[in-house]
């Protein structure tokens, strides 16, 4: 059933993406969470905690992907305990912000009939949009309360929602049909969970955004249903089926419906889709990696483009190697964890490069540096990091350096040069 809804959306696309202009929004984003301490420092067990966060949320979307279509994604190697999971005519631009030396951007959505309005984590590597219901008891305090009953066109569709996290905590929660309003584009008869109970990482402490708004695609996602973009496409709300992030030490954006030609210089290259029928992840693949001009991963890699990931993640061998190459780069496993690497503060490197597409795309040292391993200490926390999920995650380190272009009609990501 699944793999038929995707491809039928797929064939709509073309058709969609025909329609006239209107005007063009924005989502801001404001960047509010830090895995820096005041001192500078990193903070380690926020930073290890995250991480496992991501590899839980990996293993989600391979045991969706499974539920979902029936077979299991190529990339699923099964090194993680799989979760559990209970039974336009225009574009839109929504700007983030970010606060102190923050890796979260967070950005405003609204809710209901009338409308209220939501912050939340965008997250281009789940496909779930999950609120603090009236009913949650746990973690939810000082979040906004999706309040179910006050919206006239809130249906509840008798279905429950849970997922386990890493430190196995969950979201749980009641799924609701209801009106999305994203960047001024308004999608009618969306899932939206409304949470009974929210996850640790989810604590307000932790994690101030309201809840998560998934933007993969429909096979990974725990409801079942299709996520808040794809909803969009398919009501002929956009002008084309395309979304582009920026992440900026000053907030960002996200853009709906088109590309944003005053965020970017130059041509967008892209890169086309790993293609697993039908398509789950933002998958691409990477041709190669280099320290200056020495080669140091020469086997083409399949990565995800992640916004919920903080982390650039590729497999312990090319972590290796790359800081290998790195003048007095070393393992951080004893001090940090296993995959982590530090390098001397006064030697991050400026020619650290991806090619993909056949470009190079190279790393900033302010986004490969994720701060001192300790206040005063002459060695700082390398933002690559090496772990085996499958493929590479290409997180936020990767994505703060450029203009970033989600393509559903062409199943296609694009990278531009930040204006």
């Amino acid at each position: 059933m699944q793999i038929k809804l995707v491809a039928a959306f797929l064939a709509l696309v073309p058709l969609l993406t025909a329609a006239s202009p209107s005007p063009v929004t924005k989502v801001p984003f404001v960047r509010k969470r830090s895995f820096r301490k005041s001192d500078g420092a990193v903070d380690i067990e926020a930073l290890t905690a995250h991480v496992d966060e991501v590899r839980t949320k990996i293993a989600r979307g391979f045991s969706a992907f499974k539920t979902n279509t029936g077979k299991a994604h190529p990339n699923d190697i099964g090194n993680v305990p799989p979760a559990k999971r209970a039974t336009k005519r225009a574009t839109g631009k929504d700007t983030l912000t970010d606060d102190l030396d923050g890796d979260l951007w967070q950005g405003a959505v609204s809710v209901g009939t009338p409308l209220s309005a939501f912050t939340v984590d965008f997250d281009t590597g789940s496909s779930d949009f999950f609120l603090p219901g009236p009913d949650c008891t746990e973690n939810c305090e000082g979040h906004k309360v999706f309040n179910t009953a006050a919206s006239s066109t809130a249906v509840d569709q008798k279905e429950t929602f849970s997922i386990e996290f890493a430190d196995g905590s969950t979201v749980a929660g009641e799924i609701f049909h209801d009106t999305v309003s994203l960047g001024g584009l308004v999608a009618t008869g969306q899932a939206v969970v409304a949470a009974t109970q929210y996850s640790t990482g989810f604590a307000i402490a932790n994690s101030p955004p309201d809840g998560l708004l998934g933007m993969a695609f429909e096979s990974i996602a725990d409801t079942g249903s299709p996520p808040v973009f794809q909803t969009l496409v398919t009501e002929g709300k956009t002008t084309q089926s395309v979304f582009g992030f920026t992440l900026l030490d000053t907030g960002g954006e996200l853009f709906l419906g088109g590309a944003d030609s005053t965020a970017f210089t130059g041509a967008m290259t892209f890169a086309p889709l790993i293609v697993t029928d039908p398509p789950a992840f933002w998958e691409i693949s990477v041709q190669s990696a280099s320290v200056g001009a020495t080669k140091v991963v020469t086997r083409a890699q399949d990565a995800i483009v992640d916004t919920g990931t903080t982390l650039l993640i590729v497999d312990p061998t090319s972590a290796t190697a790359i800081h290998a190459k790195i003048p007095g780069a070393a393992s951080a496993s004893r001090t940090i964890g296993q995959g982590f690497f530090t390098i001397p503060c006064n030697e991050i490197p400026t020619d650290v490069s991806f090619t993909i597409a056949g470009k190079a795309f190279t790393l900033s040292a302010d986004t490969l540096n994720f701060g001192q391993l300790e206040a005063g200490s002459t060695l700082c926390v390398s933002g690559i990091m090496g772990a085996n999920e499958g493929f590479w995650i290409l997180g936020d380190v990767f994505i703060r350096n450029f203009y970033t272009e989600f393509d559903f009609a062409n199943e296609r990501v694009g990278f531009a040069t930040l204006a």
